[in-house]
């Protein structure tokens, strides 16, 4: 197949349709097709699979409708922690930063730490002044914050419940929902890359990290064989390596994408409970979003095609 291709996804949990209004419901749709028209168009023009994957991310970012960047979740103290992660399939280079609050959008940093650093993962105020370094403005914390976020985390606090996500109305249930965000692409090049960003986990202990902005483990690319992203439990997908385990299933035994994937996602991960999704484009251009909760925020789109996005599982529009 080799046609340039880009997937995104906006995290995954369980559905809370009955609940939802079409107009809440059309608003995460618009999200994501423009999202992926966005890269389509990018690549379309030529643009590499990194320069597509980064835009995408930095865009998904910018939207409060998803857990990285604004709109992120609160920790146990009220804080902000952010990570995100961006590899690049051609050179195996990869950037990443992880616990950042003042860095706007750290896909933008972790690509700078790509780019600039001799690093591959830079945390907290190392990772910021890196990023201020390489011309990043600084912001406050502030910016991160919706009330949304703000009645979550006093609710988890009530309940004495660490949680992943969302509030109120959502098309996924906002205290099942894993909080993620990320993008796979394939240029007219053959190249592959992958990025993932993340605002973490609703009252979580200060410091944690989960997969996300860990190479092979939420974040992989290799041109030998795929691009994933993923999203989920976090400490489940760390311990599994999740991300690079389809590509070594891919590579080492010979798997399809799909098999390689459905797998991992199916097979490996509920055995330690891990709940979630990702999202995989192979060197040849086929897409697999395969996930175990019962929905996932979704779309990918070939240039020239027109965007295929969903949430709950049997829906493409």
């Amino acid at each position: 197949m080799n046609k340039a291709v880009i997937a995104i996804h906006g995290g995954a949990g369980a559905i809370t349709r009955a609940q939802l209004s079409v107009e809440k419901e059309q608003l995460y749709i618009q999200a994501l097709s423009e999202i992926v028209e966005a890269g389509q168009a990018m690549l379309a023009s030529g643009a590499s699979a990194l320069d597509a994957v980064t835009e995408a991310v930095r865009m998904l970012e910018e939207c409060p409708l998803f857990n990285a960047g604004i709109g992120s979740v609160f920790t146990q103290e009220g804080t902000h922690e952010l990570d995100a992660c961006i590899m690049d399939g051609n050179t195996l280079d990869a950037g990443a930063v992880a616990g950042v609050s003042h860095i706007r959008n750290p896909i933008l940093a972790a690509r700078k730490v790509l780019e600039n650093s001799p690093h591959v993962l830079l945390t907290g105020e190392g990772a910021e002044a890196f990023a201020q370094a390489q011309g990043l403005e600084p912001v406050s914390p502030d910016i991160f914050s919706t009330a949304e976020r703000r009645e979550q985390l006093q609710r988890a606090q009530l309940n004495n419940q660490t949680v992943l996500d969302i509030d109120g109305g959502e098309p996924i249930d906002p205290d099942t929902k894993f909080g993620t965000v990320g993008a796979v692409a394939l240029d007219k090049f053959g190249n592959l890359a992958a990025a993932t960003s993340t605002g973490g986990m609703t009252n979580k202990m200060p410091g944690r990290v989960g997969d996300s902005p860990l190479v092979g483990a939420g974040c992989y690319a290799n041109n030998a064989n795929v691009a994933v992203s993923c999203t989920g439990t976090g400490e489940v997908f760390i311990r599994t390596l999740a991300a690079y385990d389809i590509a070594a299933l891919m590579e080492y035994r010979g798997l399809s994408l799909h098999q390689a994937s459905e797998r991992v996602v199916m097979e490996k991960l509920p055995v330690l409970d891990g709940v979630g999704g990702v999202i995989a484009i192979d060197n040849e251009g086929n897409v697999a979003l395969p996930f175990n909760s019962e929905g996932m925020y979704r779309g990918y789109g070939y240039v020239g095609d027109a965007p295929s996005v969903g949430i709950y599982r049997d829906q493409e529009r």
